[in-house]
């Protein structure tokens, strides 16, 4: 029945007013959707900035590389095409024999100088305006074979980037896993270990790059320290010489990093729960076997986030190069970073340091791809 007001009017009934459908989302389909509206709604911030900040700068890096931009130029910017991308990746091999040179450089030519032939301006040939990458001639001078690039600097500074990663990357994490796995030790004085061994990462880089620059001068401290034990050692000048100078740069890089990730593998060693160090005891476990079983496993997400931050910052090396050794000595230290910024604030090509960074950010994005892929295997 009706309940009726004090006025006399009939009030609705109960059973109506349950029956009426809310206004709230009630159904699943409904609450997903209000869910995703909401879930927008909290990331439509930080999209935002991931736009100003990434995906635009990524986007006009590509549309200048295709064009040949100048940091101040009277001309107007032109539209080139693929021209710089064609001149930084190109590369082609020749070969040279004793009848190909004659026919260059004539009887009493030399390979070098049948080569010049093919490639200066105005030649006509496959190879016009490509310089020398790495060759192989013969004793006499008559014959060889030549690898050619557009910009020969681009492969010196790739592979650079290359060897610097291969080495820095598994160095710079085992070393700082060992000094986590030696600081987490319940000894007197871990404290004080742990904050020297953290102290060289909150120095500023620039300052590290130039402390070292003195202590590898012929009279710094590392010939001083040699001589001490090898009188006859003859001091280098090891950020001099193309076949030390990458590698005074790589062992000065792992030691003003290798603090950071110490502190990384230590903060993952301590969220490993005892119980399980105690049971590996009690089963007799030694000590390889309790790392191997007990330790590793529990780091298994501290190590992918090793890997991806030391992996990233090797191959954006760029400070040391430029306040220690400025790409030299011979391109031997040039890296993708630094040639992108010598060519568009150098030379003021900013096109082709455009492109140069956007081949860069394929490569990493590449790189960073097989590592996400190689870590989710291991975690399936």
């Amino acid at each position: 029945m009706s309940l009726t007001h004090a006025r006399g009017r009939p009030k609705r009934s109960v059973t109506y007013m349950r029956d009426r459908p809310r206004r709230w989302p009630n159904r699943p389909a409904d609450r997903r959707k209000a869910e995703a509206r909401t879930g927008r709604l909290f990331t439509a911030p930080a999209m935002f900035l991931l736009l100003i900040f990434l995906i635009i700068p990524i986007a006009l890096a590509l549309s200048l590389g295709f064009t040949d931009a100048k940091l101040s130029s009277p001309q107007p910017t032109r539209w080139v095409g693929l021209s710089n991308f064609e001149e930084l990746l190109s590369i082609k091999k020749v070969t040279l024999d004793d009848a190909r040179v004659r026919e260059l450089a004539g009887p009493e030519g030399t390979v070098r100088t049948a080569l010049r032939s093919l490639t200066k301006n105005g030649s006509g040939t496959p190879y016009e305006g490509m310089s020398v990458l790495s060759d192989s001639v013969a004793a006499d001078g008559k014959s060889g074979s030549f690898w050619l690039a557009g910009d020969p600097l681009f492969w010196k500074s790739l592979r650079n980037t290359a060897v610097f990663a291969l080495v820095v990357v598994p160095v710079q994490g085992g070393l700082g896993l060992l000094l986590a796995l030696l600081v987490n030790s319940k000894f007197r004085g871990r404290v004080f270990f742990r904050t020297v061994f953290f102290l060289p990462v909150v120095m500023s880089m620039v300052v590290v790059s130039i402390l070292w620059a003195f202590i590898y001068q012929e009279d710094g401290l590392v010939n001083n320290a040699i001589k001490a034990v090898y009188p006859s050692w003859d001091p280098v000048a090891f950020l001099a010489d193309p076949s030390t100078a990458l590698p005074a740069i790589v062992v000065m890089s792992i030691w003003q990093a290798v603090g950071f990730h110490m502190i990384i593998w230590l903060a993952g060693l301590q969220t490993i729960p005892g119980e399980l160090y105690e049971a590996a005891k009690m089963d007799g476990a030694g000590p390889w076997r309790t790392f191997t079983s007990v330790t590793w496993p529990g780091l298994r997400h501290t190590f992918v986030f090793v890997l991806v931050t030391i992996t990233i910052s090797a191959l954006g090396l760029f400070t040391q190069i430029n306040v220690m050794t400025k790409g030299g000595p011979l391109d031997s230290t040039s890296t993708l970073v630094y040639q992108a910024f010598a060519e568009g604030y150098g030379k003021q090509r900013i096109g082709y340091a455009s492109a140069i960074s956007f081949v860069f950010f394929v490569l990493v994005l590449c790189v960073a791809l097989i590592q996400r892929r190689l870590t989710r295997e291991k975690d399936a």
